[in-house]
């Protein structure tokens, strides 16, 4: 009897959500689907017993439901670009007992001609808004926001808390983290959410530019100033930016005579352009980042401390991939979305193994090395979707150098790890490192010293 009363309460949802909605998906909290309406399988072209059991991003374009899935925020008429339309999607979460176990979307069409029309207009306001959007992007140098912070773990949820936090303001922010993390992504994520977003966004690699050549780069010069010199002058990044917001990428690199000329244009607001008997008044933003350890820079006179003081107003951090597992599928099928758009390939999805292999690696270059590993692997991959030969093969041959090594050996390189990704994330103050590890200072410098680890 309870079998057939629970088969019947079944039926009836089922029969519920064909009747009701246009199109009805759940998923479970890792974004699998779960049930998808007749309907939408009609809408989508796909058979209902081929997308069960499916990563719902593999079957729906442009969804959020494994996101809602993960997050538990409901998401509410929101606009989605599906099968060459725009529908309006609901996204709410699923919860049993207090705890969150997936997520239910829908679409709606009450009047399907009504919609029709309704679509054409939204796709008219949309055209002109990428018009006006990609002018922009032309004249304020800016080209990423949050929205391109892509993740679901907790690392990256403080993060962008903390951006949105600290854009409406107009203090110097000081963002570290390791290369390929994405510091480049957050300096331009604060401008576009600032007061100085309508001015321009200027970046400056302070490690590129030849040193003899960094001062007229950031602070221009006048006509004659040195041989060479372009008739005129020539306006530099700071008054470039004038209004808006300077973004000084490696600043640890930054040679010392420098260092003092920037302290300057912190605290007084003004520089002099090279061969200038004058001083101009400049009104900008700084941001700074570097993946260097700073405070040991300090200590050991390689950075000045007032200088830092001055950058360090706010401090991001950006965790390494290798600490934000949870993100890596996310991120996987993000790039793989992103990269086959580019390429105009048919890949629709990375295997099981593949994707194993690709949570094992511990990704010494972050997001950047990920894109570029899944790029590769859709150049190499012969079918639609991407297994274990189709990944670089250094993928495959760390895998094979950690099966051979013996659980001592593994453990120490673990160990090493964790010490190198506390030093990193503490800026390097070892005396805290030791208590958040639970060993004394001693040990610490003896691990040190034991994995040459550098610092």
């Amino acid at each position: 009897m309870g079998t057939a009363v629970k088969f019947f309460r079944e039926e009836v949802v089922k029969s519920f959500f064909e009747s009701v909605y246009d199109g009805v998906v759940v998923v479970d909290c890792d974004g699998f689907i779960q049930y998808m309406s007749s309907k939408y399988c009609e809408f989508l072209h796909v058979k209902k017993k081929d997308v069960v059991g499916t990563h719902v991003e593999m079957v729906i374009e442009n969804t959020r439901m494994h996101i809602v899935a993960k997050t538990g925020k409901e998401e509410i008429n929101d606009l989605q670009y599906l099968q060459g339309d725009y529908v309006v999607a609901n996204r709410i979460p699923i919860h049993d007992n207090g705890n969150l176990i997936g997520a239910i979307g829908t679409v709606i069409f009450d009047d399907l001609e009504k919609w029709q029309q309704m679509n054409v207009h939204i796709k008219k306001l949309l055209a002109e808004l990428d018009f006006y959007r990609k002018e922009w992007h032309e004249t304020n140098g800016a080209n990423y926001s949050l929205q391109d912070l892509v993740g679901i773990s907790t690392e990256i949820g403080r993060l962008k808390e903390q951006v949105v936090k600290l854009a409406s303001g107009d203090i110097s922010v000081l963002i570290l983290g390791e290369s390929g993390t994405g510091k480049e992504l957050i300096s331009h994520s604060i401008h576009q959410l600032s007061e100085r977003s309508r001015k321009q966004f200027v970046k400056v690699n302070c490690s590129s530019i030849p040193e003899h050549l960094l001062e007229s780069e950031l602070f221009g010069y006048v006509e004659g100033a040195f041989t060479g010199a372009k008739k005129g002058g020539k306006m530099g990044k700071f008054k470039y930016a004038d209004g808006g917001t300077i973004f000084l990428d490696e600043i640890g690199d930054m040679p010392e005579y420098m260092q003092v000329k920037l302290l300057r244009v912190l605290q007084e607001k003004e520089y002099e352009p090279v061969g200038a008997l004058y001083s101009e008044k400049v009104d900008v933003r700084v941001i700074t980042a570097t993946n260097r350890p700073i405070e040991k820079m300090i200590d050991c006179g390689d950075f000045r401390e007032d200088l830092f003081y001055r950058i360090n107003a706010a401090q991001l951090f950006l965790p390494p991939l290798r600490e934000r597992s949870e993100d890596l599928s996310i991120l996987a099928r993000h790039f793989l979305k992103k990269v086959t758009a580019r390429m105009n390939k048919r890949v629709k999805a990375i295997d099981e193994d593949a994707m194993t292999l690709i949570k094992s690696y511990h990704w010494p270059g972050n997001i950047r090395e990920l894109e570029n590993a899944i790029e590769v692997a859709i150049h190499l991959c012969e079918g639609e979707s991407i297994d274990v030969q189709s990944l670089p093969a250094y993928l495959k041959k760390d895998e094979a150098h950690t099966e051979k090594r013996t659980l001592k050996q593994q453990l120490e390189d673990r160990e090493k790890q964790i010490i190198e990704e506390t030093l990193k994330k503490h800026q390097y103050d070892k005396i805290r490192c030791a208590e958040i590890l639970g060993i004394g200072k001693s040990s610490l410098y003896e691990k040190i010293n034991r994995y040459n680890i550098g610092y």
